[in-house]
């Protein structure tokens, strides 16, 4: 941190820009009652000019008529132009809307931690710092014997907790416990949808250099969409995109957000948390997660839709100008109709053109490196090799394994295969058991269910060998 970054900090960054504002009691007090403590991530222009002139007039009759003199939708204009707020358009919506930005999220961050509180809870943090540590350093390790070592030590911690439950003792956390974790999650989520403006925010300036390169840029498309796919791939591979989709993935599961409302369901009805309860934060946790994400990922589809934009308006580009290239040809070509050019070999193509379709181009496909590798061969001994099994062959007759299928049809509606094989025991090893499936199948009221498996004993009487497979379960009906 050297004299000319952090001049250079305050005069740019938008963080302390705000601090430094004229106006910033006005500005850092109404973006959080709007936003924060009513736990919005989005609010429309007619509903924000709303709130902030009924905020603008409260405050001028309580301190002065010469304050703020200026209306609610200059002061949001300028709010968005000083990268406060984020001034866009829905999709779906002709009217603005407005979002905090990641700096603004950085500043209201802070002056929450400026406040003081009952206690500053020491004893979680610890036990979750040193439950890190161990989680990193026998994860990684390569030893199976200190991984086991730790496992074991959590299973005995496990089996002791159990047998004191067994014994009729319940331990508890105190009241101090629970306050003391309530305001490390609190904290902890509010940090992380502040995390999440800052993801968002990446992907969208991603998308703003897109549409800058489009505009300025005259490189080849080839050239340009490789520095843009370059440049989202190392935002997806990064650290924080990888993490991104794990954390996506993880939500995504049904099991995981059962839980996470099972679990949020119990710990904002205790007593000890409505008693320091700030807000519906927490309650309404999976849900603010689940926006946010949805934004990252939609702020990721406009750029990929982007993309198909801008190829879709070269090729069209591209066309109008082959177009116009025809045109003067023909132009050419009329006005030197009647008086030809003495050279008539202009340009000479060999043989005939070919002709090549777009569909006839086949789909690109990774080749595949082949594995040579040199087997030495020796020379083999033919008293090694039975050559009796070659003439041992055996047929089986499907008009006999079809005509058991119609007799037992004929005793009842239904029966499964396995059924049939224990009434005609199967003597010609798998191969019986596979003409038996041929004909069932070809059957349109057979039906397999995959969730029941079935086992049965297979006999071939040519090796009196006995076999045991698994089939699932197939029904043949009359």
């Amino acid at each position: 941190m050297d004299y000319h970054r952090i001049k250079n900090l305050k005069e740019s960054d938008p963080t302390i820009r705000l601090f430094n504002a004229d106006n910033s009691p006005l500005i850092i007090s109404f973006i959080f009652q709007a936003f924060k403590q009513n736990n919005k991530i989005t609010i429309s222009n007619d509903e924000l000019v709303s709130n902030l002139t009924d905020t603008i007039y409260l405050i001028r009759n309580t301190c002065g008529e010469e304050l703020y003199p200026d209306s609610a939708q200059n002061y949001l204009d300028n709010w968005a132009n000083e990268a406060y707020l984020r001034k866009y358009y829905p999709a779906d919506n002709d009217e603005p809307c407005f979002e905090l930005t990641p700096s603004t999220e950085k500043a209201l961050e802070w002056i929450k931690e400026l406040e003081n509180r009952e206690f500053v809870g020491t004893e979680s943090r610890l036990i979750k710092i040193i439950e890190m540590l161990k989680e990193i350093a026998y994860r990684n390790s390569d030893n199976p014997t200190i991984r086991l070592e730790e496992l074991e030590r959590k299973k005995s911690e496990i089996e002791e907790e159990i047998n004191k439950i067994n014994s009729g003792i319940l331990e508890k956390f105190s009241d101090t416990q629970i306050k003391e974790r309530y305001f490390d999650i609190y904290d902890t989520s509010n940090k992380l949808l502040s995390d999440f403006k800052q993801i968002e925010y990446n992907f969208r300036q991603l998308d703003q250099d897109v549409r800058k390169k489009q505009i300025t840029s005259e490189v080849q498309k080839g050239e340009l969409l490789n520095d843009i796919f370059s440049s989202h791939d190392i935002l997806s591979e990064s650290d924080q995109g990888k993490s991104f989709r794990a954390f996506w993935d993880l939500l995504l599961s049904q099991n995981k957000q059962d839980e996470l409302d099972e679990l949020i369901e119990l710990i904002v009805h205790l007593p000890e948390i409505q008693d320091i309860k700030r807000d519906d934060t927490l309650d309404g946790l999976k849900d603010h997660l689940i926006e946010a994400g949805y934004r990252i990922n939609n702020t990721n589809h406009i750029l990929v839709e982007q993309l198909r934009k801008y190829l879709d308006d070269r090729i069209y580009l591209d066309n109008k100008r082959i177009i116009e290239i025809i045109r003067d040809i023909k132009s050419i070509a009329v006005e030197i109709k009647n008086n030809p050019p003495s050279n008539k070999e202009i340009i000479t193509i060999p043989d005939r053109p070919q002709i090549e379709m777009i569909m006839e181009r086949p789909l690109w496909d990774v080749s595949i490196s082949q594995d040579l590798r040199q087997i030495d061969l020796e020379e083999g001994n033919s008293t090694l090799v039975d050559t009796q099994q070659l003439y041992s062959q055996f047929d089986i007759n499907q008009e006999e394994l079809r005509s058991r299928i119609d007799e037992l049809l004929s005793i009842t509606s239904q029966f499964t295969l396995k059924t049939l094989i224990e009434k005609y025991p199967v003597e010609r090893g798998l191969a019986e058991i596979l003409i038996y499936v041929d004909i069932a199948l070809k059957n349109e009221k057979a039906f397999v269910n995959e969730n029941i498996s079935e086992t049965m004993i297979v006999w071939n009487k040519i090796s009196n060998r006995y076999f045991e497979i698994q089939l699932p379960q197939i029904i043949i009906s009359r």
